[in-house]
């Protein structure tokens, strides 16, 4: 079974079996027992939420395995909310902020019989083309609760062997060469959290996750990706705050429209040569701003209530759909708590980082330009070009339906029973940039308003 999970933040340890043969995708350290042999993260996205109030991660991942195997080790500063969350939440993100590739504008064929299907097709879809008490031992479990089908641990300990030790027992395995990662969290003061699937509940029980920290953290614990990596992983974050974010310790680039090239004769782009090209010459160890811009709460609210929240939004025991709204409208607050009214800057970066380029966490930090980058890369470049772009005529020879006039799109019969259109119109199907996969095709219908969303809506402040 195939699941996408959001994990709220970095640091997980995911334990796959190996005869399913299905990646474990998770932004953090891939923890195997000596008799599996796991899969490597191979990408990731990420959702980091800022506010002076509070920080929330979001993490996707996509686990397939024995529930016994799945374990998750997050370092945090001081106790932490751990609530469940819904996938929706990241496709409805993911859904505005998709970078797209405008190709050249090409003129109208004119309205003469005949013709060639040159396709052209003229955009391409890029994006994705992330109360206390001691237990002894020197380890003090400062919280305990289950959250869903999860069992959750917030631990504090200044001993690292003591931690490895706890963790060891109570069947989250860590890989000896690992260990001085833990250490290191350890001396800096950081606390973590370990989370796994309770006894009885299967892989198919698994829900989206957030994990909220008091006050405006603005770093990510990328040393717990190294476990579970390969030579590259690639990672995508989503930087929703009060402005234009950047890396603060690695070095970053952009790709200007002007750099692209569209090829008309496979309806792509060589974007995904481009960024490959400049992350190689920065050695894997560098992000690329995708683009930074201001979205309405509405475009990701819109599709996200548009479905049934016991839908997206389970609830266990009698709370029935007003549980699973109030889940829902608790999300929704986490990302937009000022409501509707106000516009979030969310800032998408990427990058295919090198095993090496994972021995310093990743800090954030408002950038100095402040100006939006679209995510919509307008290319002026072309190569097999056609001369003109097909057009519909209204001048096929063969006759129509009851004898009315036919049509045209180079090759393809649109013959209809009216009058015929002699003005003509240029059409072309959408295209995908080769190169790009799109882990989330969605299904959504853009922006949904009316009475239903609104009423919706209200439930929501009063909840909160």
């Amino acid at each position: 079974m195939r699941l996408h999970v959001l994990l709220g933040a970095l640091g997980l340890g995911v334990l796959s079996i190996a005869a399913l043969a299905k990646p474990a995708q998770a932004c953090g350290g891939c923890f195997q027992p000596p008799s599996q042999s796991g899969d490597v993260i191979t990408d990731e996205k990420m959702i980091f939420r800022v506010s002076p109030q509070s920080t929330t991660l979001y993490d996707e991942i996509e686990y397939s395995g024995n529930p016994a195997s799945f374990g998750w080790v997050l370092p945090i500063r001081g106790q932490v909310t751990v609530g469940l969350s819904s996938d929706l939440l990241f496709q409805s993100l993911e859904s505005a902020t998709a970078t797209t590739i405008q190709a050249p504008y090409i003129p109208p064929c004119s309205c003469g019989c005949g013709g060639q299907n040159f396709g052209g097709a003229p955009t391409a879809n890029a994006g994705a083309s992330g109360g206390g008490s001691s237990s002894g031992g020197g380890v003090n479990v400062i919280s305990q609760q289950t959250v869903g089908p999860y069992d959750t641990v917030q631990l504090q300990s200044t001993n690292p062997s003591a931690l490895n030790d706890w963790l060891a027992a109570n069947g989250y395995v860590v890989p000896s060469g690992f260990q001085p990662v833990i250490a290191a969290y350890v001396a800096e003061g950081f606390d973590f959290l370990a989370l796994k699937l309770a006894p009885g509940q299967g892989v198919a029980a698994m829900r989206p996750v957030r994990v909220t920290t008091p006050g405006a953290g603005l770093s990510l614990p990328l040393r717990m990706v190294a476990a579970g990596t390969g030579a590259t992983v690639g990672v995508t974050v989503w930087v929703m705050a009060d402005g234009r974010y950047e890396p603060a310790n690695m070095k970053t680039f952009t790709i200007d429209p002007s750099e692209i090239t569209w090829d008309f004769s496979t309806n792509t782009s060589n974007y995904a040569q481009i960024r490959q090209q400049k992350e190689q010459q920065l050695n894997f160890a560098a992000w690329q701003i995708e683009s930074s811009i201001q979205i309405s709460p509405y475009q990701v609210e819109g599709p996200v209530m548009s479905q049934p929240a016991d839908q997206n939004y389970p609830v266990d025991g009698d709370a029935g759909e007003a549980g699973s709204e109030q889940a829902q409208a608790a999300d929704l607050m986490t990302m937009f708590p000022d409501g509707q009214s106000t516009d979030v800057w969310v800032t998408r970066m990427r990058s295919d980082l090198a095993h090496a380029a994972l021995a310093n966490d990743l800090f954030v930090q408002a950038s100095s330009d402040q100006t939006q980058l679209s995510n919509l890369y307008q290319v002026t470049k072309s190569v097999n070009a056609p001369s003109c772009q097909p057009t519909y005529c209204g001048c096929n020879p063969e006759p129509g339906p009851a004898g009315g006039s036919g049509g045209w799109l180079f090759g393809a019969p649109t013959g209809t029973g009216g009058s015929s259109n002699s003005s003509g119109c240029a059409a072309a199907p959408e295209a995908r940039d080769e190169g790009h996969s799109t882990w989330l095709d969605l299904g959504l219908v853009g922006l949904v308003v009316g009475g239903a969303i609104v009423g919706k809506r209200v439930r929501r402040r009063r909840s909160s």
